[in-house]
Parts: C-alpha cells; structure tokens; sequence
C-alpha cells in the first residue's frame, strides 16, 4: 500500500477546490463578485443545511420551520415531513414543561399536527392518535408506550433525514474530494474486512469516517410508478455504498433514475469528522506549499506537525546525515503533458475548470494560490539551471532566498472554518456556533475544552541563516526548481547545502541528471549531453544495476533527433514531488496524513475492483482516475492495469473471466484460458440475485458452465 503511485498534483486541486469551497482560505477578492459564483452558493445552501440541522438537533423546531420557510418552502410541501416536524414540536413544547408550553402544545395539535396527520401518509393518523398518550406519561419513564417519542435520538433522526432532502433538493452536495474521501475510506475498510488485511491507516480511517448516517430521503408516492431501473444500475448503486437492492430503488426513485444523483445522495449521508479533516487538509496544504504555514498547523487528532527548529540549514542537514533516506519514492503525484504539467478539469463540483499545476489561481481579484510551475524558458534555451546564478557553489545565491520569498508572499492565508450564514433582508437571526446549539454535556464540553486548546497552538517556525526562511520554504523552493527542469541548480545547491544528501539518495540524483542529459540532447547540445552521462548516470548505474535499463532508454535520445527527449523522460512534477520528500525527512518534516490516506485507499481501490473484475463506475465521477493518472514511463502496479481494459459498465457490460468453462456437451468442467469466457453483465446479476453470491463468485461459477446463467442456477439446485 506504501508505493502505490499517486498523482499528487490532481490531489492538489482536488484539495485546493475543497478549501475554497468550504471557505477555509482567506479571500481578498470583492464580494460581489465571490457572491454570484456558483461555488458561493453551494456553500450558501450547505451553510443552511448545517443551521437547520443544529436547529433540529437542539429541539427548536420553529427555527428550522422558519429558515426553510424563506430558503426551500417546497420542502414543506411534503405533508410527510410536515408531519413529523409539527409531531416534533409538539413533544418539544410538552419537554418545557411550563403550563404555558402545555397550552402551546394543545394549540400545536389543533391547528397543525391534527391536520397534517390526515393526509400525510396512510400510518399517519395512527401516530397522531399514539403521540397524544405524551400528555399522560412522563418523559423520565422509559417503559411508557412513548419513550421513543420522548427520546432525544428523534430531534437527530429528523435532524438528518430533512438533511438529505435538503441537500438533493437545493443540489448543495459536499467538495468532491470530501465525497472522494468517504468512498475510498468505505471500499478500503471493507476491502481490509472481507481479506483479513491489516490496514496501516486504522487508526485514521477510524476516527475520520463516522458510523452513523443520515436516514435516507424517501421518494413521494407518485414516483413509486416510475418505469423499473437498468439492473446494472442498481447493482452498481447497491455494492457501491452498501445498500440493500429495495433501498437502491428507493435512491433511484428519489433521483428519478439518475444514477450518479442518487449515488451523490447516499454518499453524503456518511459522516465525516469535519475538524478533522480540515486538519489534514491544513496539514497537507502547508506541505504542498498551497497555504503559508507562518501561522498555526493544528495537531490535534493525533495529527503531529515538525517541530525541530535550526539556527543554520546546513547544520541541521548536517546532524540528520546518518538517517537512511535513501529511498525514492516513484508514487508521487504525475500528469501526462511533458514538462510536468497536469491540468484536472472539472475538479470542483460547482463547474470550476481553474486548477492546473502548473498555476491555480481563483477568477476575479483573487490571488494564486500556490507555487506557479511554468517552466523557465522554452525549449530553445539549453540551459537547465538559471542563467543568474552567481557567486560558489557552496552557496545559496540571494536570488534563491528572495524568491523564496516572493513566492511565499503569494500563498493563501489558511482562514479555518467559520460558518455564517446569510439570509435574505427581512429575516435574520444571531449567529451560532455549533457548541452553542447542541445541548451541552460534560464530554462535549471536555471535548470542547480541548479543541480550543490545541487550535490555539503555533507551529515551530525554523529559522535558517538569515532568520526568514522556513524549513518549508527552502524544499518547496528546491521542489519548484525540480518542477521547471533545473536539474543541475538543484543540484548544485542541495550539494552546497548536504554534499551527503546524493549519496544518500543515489536514484534521485540519476533522476536528475536525466533530465539535465535529456534537455541537452532536445537542444542539440550532444557534447555536454555526454559529459554528463560519462561523469553521473554511467557511475550511478554501474552502482546499482536497477538503473541499467533507465540508462539504455535514455540515451536512446540521442538517435531521435527530431524527437520531444524530455517527454520521454520522467515527468518533472514526479521528480519535483521526490526530491521533496527526500528533503523533508532529511529535515524532519514528516510526510502529512493525508498521503498516507490516499496511497492505502487507492490500492486497495484498485484491488477491489480488480477481484470484481470490472471498472468502477464512479471513479470518473470523483475523480478517482485522475488520481491514478500516472504517466507511462513509471513503474504502475501491474495488477492495476490488467483489470482496466477488461470491461467497459453500462447496461452492455461485459467481464472477462478468469476461470474455467463447461465443455458444450455438459460434461465435467474443463480449464480454459481465462481470455476465452466473456460473461454477459445480465448472466452475472442473474447468478448473484438468485444465489446470493459476491460478483468474482458469480463469475467463477459463470465460467465453469460457459457464460449459461440458467445452467449455473440448474447445477446448483439439482
């Protein structure tokens, strides 16, 4: 799970969008123009969803019924939920206990519940008739005929299912990289389950993704006479969110047959701990150079951030000399485009096509966000290091510093989550805070007492030569050098400030001098091409025979002239992630969370789907596939790709088996390649549906008695 490649830069953009949409980054652009953007509203909607919800969750029914009166009165159009709001608020107004409440609850039945309760749902006048024994038991009796209605667990069961209503109904579904997360989370800790695998990230996976979810919306009555659904669909809306095939139906009815609407619906209703993952998203932003990290990185959440601080670079390379960092990490994040950039359409759920590595800044007057990658120069200039370099070696040039600098001025400020929401002028109401609408208990207000503790805390600072530079600053400075082909600066300068640092990680100096050698050969500079394959890569590779075969293809360069070299090479943006991770540990700076997360879920993403011998069909959806977009040149996981090609989803889904097959004349199942059989997708749900079998399974069994469904059925019942 450790090296399963990654292409970070689609992460990048993945969590940039989830930032900005949950407003966690400081924005300096004008309102007008933050308020009209799609992205404004969809947090706007979400935003109301949480108040209603927390309204609901503390008992004050009222609130929740007034904001959906100005915000989504068609909700309330739905006697169904009507119905169970004012049944709600009559329990809450009995819970006061006053004389005065009493007389509000008899005026609550008489003018709202009582008539909701006719035509609401056919048990409804039922439960009308049940509620009202609330007016002679005790609500502290918990064998009275109405302790479930008296119980508190009611408020969070309303509280979540008008949740889900809401958000379908005003499209106000979360990030995709916060749906992205409970997907691969869900799939790897059943994939984890089912295999006996021990999982690296338990401890992680355990706290971030809640038990509980939201109850799901339910269709209206009229839509139960919706035309019957693709099967594949709901087969696939079933396995995918573990749903049982009457509640797929439900969801599709609820969507109207989308399937991804409906798939968004269910996947909302797992619950995440936010605080924590804005933690790791904070914590990976400041690694990935998207947010200054001069202010505090929480640690809370069993999070930890680098605190060892240095007085001089050099010595702190110097002390960590002995560590074994000599491993290259080939899972970093890669796009296809040569000169290692990436571009990630789409990535923001509200339509935002903005985020590429090589610049991610916002519409409007807002700023970048993150290092901005263009490559120096063109192809034309032969260079691979900065034409300004000037003094020794053995020296970071002050050019190196102040564009540190600069480039850290343009960072985003981590703002942190702070909800408020905005309604319209004739309605208002004072803001609260989540501590302040759930009702207090002593371990939400230890809880509480905690959080406010560690977010106060400050990440250490490291000072380096001159005061002012980061630890942070000085690899991500070497990671964007790496990025714009630099090779021999990074490696002029690493040099002058670890002259240990290659000989720890020998690949990764091989890596650089690959490209060095290559954008030589791309501007016909063949003698200095060779010189720097005679003085490095042929040493290097003379060292370690794994980089044998990299050096033959490399200098295969040299025979195709009127070729693109560097887009045979390794993509920069890997080359760029390594050395940077190479650094850190050297620096102590430990790899964030969120990589370790992403790197075990989508191996074992990839390994489920790979024992279902088919393609996931949401991966696309949250964009999942760019995430495993890695480039040709580097070493994928075989098992990865073999799957991939093998079937295509849709209602003409076919699988490819890899077991055995039943010889025409019926008798005794005889072995065959495992490319022979073609398993219609129909013959499969057929088997699964009447056996009750897992797909790979039904599969087996489908391959044995050459694709026949009805066979396989006949074979076992006889």
């Amino acid at each position: 799970m450790e090296s399963m490649p990654v292409n970070w830069e689609a992460l990048d953009s993945l969590v940039i969008n989830f930032a900005k949409s949950e407003n966690l980054l400081e924005d300096s652009s004008s309102s007008s123009s933050s308020a009209s953007s799609p992205s404004s509203s969809s947090y706007r909607s979400r935003l109301l969803i949480r108040q209603i919800r927390r309204s609901l969750e503390i008992g004050d029914i009222d609130s929740a019924i007034d904001l959906l009166r100005i915000h989504a009165p068609a909700v309330l159009h739905d006697h169904r939920l009507l119905f169970r709001l004012q049944k709600q608020k009559f329990i809450e107004l009995l819970r006061r206990g006053t004389a005065s409440d009493r007389d509000s609850a008899i005026q609550c039945l008489r003018t709202a519940l009582a008539p909701c309760a006719l035509d609401a749902y056919p048990e409804a006048y039922e439960e009308f008739k049940h509620v009202l024994l609330a007016f002679i038991f005790d609500k502290e009796d918990q064998t009275s005929p109405v302790a479930n209605e008296w119980s508190e667990k009611r408020r969070y069961d309303i509280a979540g299912l008008l949740s889900s209503v809401l958000r379908a109904h005003l499209q106000a579904y979360d990030p995709i990289f916060s749906m992205t997360l409970r997907y691969l989370i869900s799939i790897h800790k059943g994939f984890c389950f089912r295999q006996g695998v021990s999982s690296p990230i338990s401890d992680l996976t355990e706290r971030l993704l809640l038990e509980e979810r939201d109850p799901p919306a339910t269709p209206q009555e009229s839509l139960y006479e919706a035309p019957p659904f693709d099967e594949v669909d709901i087969q696939a809306l079933a396995h995918a969110v573990e749903l049982t095939r009457q509640g797929a139906v439900d969801s599709l009815r609820f969507a109207k047959g989308d399937l991804f609407q409906a798939f968004q619906n269910e996947l909302c209703q797992i619950k995440l701990d936010v605080p924590m993952l804005d933690e790791l998203v904070h914590e990976y932003c400041v690694y990935r150079g998207i947010v200054d990290g001069g202010l505090a990185l929480p640690s809370a959440a069993g999070l930890q951030t680098p605190t060892r601080s240095s007085k001089v670079y050099q010595a702190d390379l110097g002390s960590s000399s002995s560590r074994d960092c000599s491993s290259f990490n080939m899972d970093c994040g890669t796009g296809r485009n040569s000169d290692g950039e990436t571009s990630v359409n789409n990535v923001d759920m509200e339509g935002s096509q903005e985020a590429t590595t090589d610049a991610v800044s916002t519409r409007g007057h807002d700023v970048e966000l993150r290092y901005a990658h263009e490559v120096a120069g063109n192809r034309d200039d032969c260079s691979t290091s900065e034409t300004h370099q000037s003094g020794t070696c053995g020296r970071r040039s002050p050019r190196s510093r102040s564009h540190a600098t600069g480039e850290r001025s343009r960072r985003k400020r981590w703002r942190g989550r702070v909800e408020r929401l905005e309604v319209t002028p004739d309605f208002s109401f004072v803001e609260t805070s989540k501590q302040e609408l759930v009702a207090p208990t002593p371990e939400s207000n230890a809880s509480r007492l905690e959080e406010e503790q560690v977010t106060t805390k400050h990440s250490v600072i490291v000072n380096v030569e001159n005061g002012e530079d980061h630890k942070y600053d000085i690899v991500l400075e070497m990671r964007e050098l790496a990025h714009k082909g630099m090779a021999a600066e990074v490696v002029e300068e690493v040099n002058a400030m670890d002259p240990n640092f290659f000989e720890q990680n020998p690949v990764l100096l091989f890596q650089l001098k690959q490209v060095e050698f290559l954008k030589l050969v791309n501007c016909g500079d063949h003698s200095r091409a060779l010189r720097v394959a005679c003085s490095y890569l042929g040493p290097l590779a003379a060292s370690n025979p794994a980089l044998l075969k990299p050096l033959k293809e490399t200098l295969l360069a040299l025979l195709r002239p009127n070729e693109d070299a560097i887009a045979k090479g390794i993509p920069l943006s890997v080359l760029a992630t390594s050395l940077q991770v190479a650094m850190g540990r050297r620096l102590g700076i430990k790899e964030p969370q969120l990589m370790k997360i992403m790197r075990a879920t989508l191996h074992t993403h990839n390994e489920w789907f790979r024992l279902q011998m088919c393609k996931d069909r949401f991966e696309g959806l949250l964009k999942i596939d760019c995430l495993k977009e890695i480039d040709a040149t580097l070493s994928i996981d075989a098992t990865s790709k073999a799957y991939a090609d093998t079937c295509t989803h849709g209602s003409s889904q076919v699988t490819i088996s890899s077991g055995s097959r039943m010889p025409e004349d019926g008798s005794s199942p005889t072995p065959v390649s495992s490319r022979d059989v073609v398993c219609d997708e129909t013959a499969i749900l057929k088997v699964m549906e009447f056996l009750a079998l897992p797909r790979a399974d039904a599969i087996h069994l489908l391959a044995q008695y050459n694709g026949n469904a009805e066979t396989v059925i006949q074979q076992i019942f006889a």
